[in-house]
């Protein structure tokens, strides 16, 4: 529209306004003329009592107005104030067509950590709490929207409604169905209050090999040594050496008998158990690790050849009497002096030890490996993805746990952090088996209680040597006896045996047969024989 168009419409609209003004003014006049002739007032009396009656109306009208708008608000209220309390009101109806009451504690908590939603609950009809000696465990289902992975990864905030340390939950999850959750709550802080020493009995009766006590005071351990190895970590002065030495402790009260072959790197740390051994070392040179290696590689592939040989004949898969190898402070054996053939040395030792581990899954050798130095570079990768069972101690990082327990150990259903644990605490680390986390604290024998079961175990195996009839193997631990040996060549040990074969290959296979034992090597690696505590183990196993 023009400006000259705008300027004649506003004119017009005045005009019109002000004619409109004019008219009701004059209106005005002519009623309240009429008042003041009907009454015979005044005309300042004549206008204020009109004045009045009209604000008089008009206050009237207002107040009857807001009373029905009242009303009617009211009314329509009443929907509103249902959909909002059905809105906070359990989803769930029960079986009956009634609706579920909701858990109040469990709702409430994972509400507010972000679990379910506002407009979903836990029902109290399918929640279970149990007592346990330090707190209580909720064993519940989620709604059909939610998994246990929703819970794990809200953890810390629902520790943090129940105002305790995250390490106070324990996530569980159930393999029979993804909504159903075990959470154990803590009252206090894990392992705060001393635990019983475990007895003989409880050792022998626990379902498989304990490592020590769960937070609310129960044997826990790992099922079997069988076909798994297992790596253990943790800081300096966080407690490995007592854990494996109670571990050591418990395997020769419960585990039957075994061959145990102990490399001490701390050079004292496992001496309590060395008249049990195979084999014992107290050293730190990566040449006696490498000699270890290689006797049980030769050992594992023996057993192998009897595998083949048994399925080639369609005879029964031989039982082999375990083996366990204990080594401590291993990251010692892995590293290089930066010069070349150092380099190589330490590769050497890398791939002897992943395939002696890796072989162990079949041929009865299990390896448990212990380090301080739970770096990236302190054990190979290639080392660490062969073991089936992870136990990590305190750490100062989630880097560093992501060492031993695995990469992708973070993303899996209730993962225990080690760098929250309590240092101060001694023994105490996270056991990862077969894709579930336990907190543990290891047991603390007395010097007196390991040394009655050491000297125990050495007397069944004296006493079944003692026993055992007259044979190559009899013989020849008779010889090393009454000379003080503990490894004698084959050129030595043939000869003394009555065997006059003067080609070393055929001598050596002949004297392997005569005993049923395969020869090793020196503490050097060179020469080739036996030592004594390898026939020893021949002669008490029975084989």
């Amino acid at each position: 529209m023009s400006k000259k168009k705008q300027q004649v419409n506003t004119g017009e609209d005045l005009y019109g306004q002000t004619a409109g003004g004019i008219g009701a003014l004059a209106v005005v006049f002519a009623i309240l003329g009429g008042i003041k002739d009907k009454l015979g007032l005044s005309w300042p009396v004549t206008v204020l009592l009109t004045v009045g009656v009209l604000v008089l109306l008009g206050y009237t009208a207002w107040q009857v107005r807001s009373r029905i708008l009242a009303l009617l608000a009211g009314k329509a209220g009443k929907p509103a104030s249902t959909a909002a309390l059905k809105q906070d009101a359990p989803a769930a109806t029960a079986s009956g067509g009634h609706q579920a009451a909701p858990h109040p504690e469990l709702t409430e908590a994972l509400r507010t950590a972000g679990v379910i939603g506002r407009d979903e609950i836990i029902r109290a009809d399918e929640v279970t709490v149990t007592p346990v000696l330090t707190g209580k465990r909720y064993d519940f289902l989620l709604p059909k929207t939610k998994t246990v992975k929703n819970v794990g990864q809200k953890l810390p905030n629902i520790a943090a409604w129940f105002g305790v340390s995250q390490l106070n939950l324990q996530l569980e999850r159930s393999y029979d169905n993804e909504r159903r959750v075990l959470l154990l709550k803590l009252d206090q802080a894990p392992f705060s209050t001393p635990l019983p020493v475990p007895t003989r009995e409880d050792i022998k009766t626990f379902a498989g090999v304990p490592l020590g006590h769960d937070v609310t005071g129960q044997l826990a351990g790992v099922p079997t040594f069988d076909k798994a190895s297992m790596l253990v970590a943790g800081m300096s002065q966080t407690g490995k050496t007592t854990l494996i030495n109670g571990l050591i402790t418990c395997l020769l009260i419960a585990y039957g008998e075994f061959d145990l072959y102990l490399l001490d790197g701390k050079i004292c740390g496992l001496i309590t158990f060395e008249k049990n051994c195979v084999r014992y070392e107290a050293s730190d040179r990566p040449d006696v690790f490498e000699s270890i290696v290689d006797e049980l590689t030769e050992t594992g592939m023996g057993r192998y050849r009897e595998k083949q040989d048994a399925l080639r004949h369609r005879k029964s898969a031989p039982k082999f009497r375990p083996v366990i190898f204990i080594a401590d402070e291993v990251a010692n054996f892995f590293g290089d002096d930066g010069t070349t053939k150092g380099k190589e040395k330490a590769g050497r030792i890398s791939e002897k030890a992943r395939k002696l581990v890796a072989m162990s899954l079949e041929s009865g050798i299990s390896c448990i490996w212990l380090t301080q130095r739970p770096d990236k570079d302190a054990i190979p990768t290639n080392v660490r993805s062969q073991f089936q069972y992870r136990l990590c101690l305190y750490v100062d990082s989630e880097g560093t746990a992501k060492v031993i327990l695995g990469d992708t150990y973070f993303e899996t259903i209730g993962p225990i952090n080690p760098a929250l644990l309590n240092p101060k605490i001694k023994g105490q680390g996270v056991l990862f088996s077969h894709g579930e986390s336990t907190l543990i604290r290891g047991f603390d024998f007395e010097n007196e209680f390991m040394w009655s079961v050491v000297d125990e175990a050495h007397g069944r195996q004296q006493q079944k040597l003692a026993e055992a009839p007259a044979s190559p193997l009899t013989q020849a631990i008779d010889l090393m006896q009454r000379q003080s040996m503990q490894f004698i060549p084959t050129a030595d040990l043939a000869p003394a045996l009555g065997i006059t074969e003067t080609r070393p290959g055929e001598r050596g296979k002949q004297l392997s047969k005569m005993l049923g034992v395969t020869s090793g090597k020196d503490e050097k690696g060179i020469v080739r024989g036996y030592w004594i505590n390898d026939l020893i183990a021949a002669v008490t196993s029975g084989s």
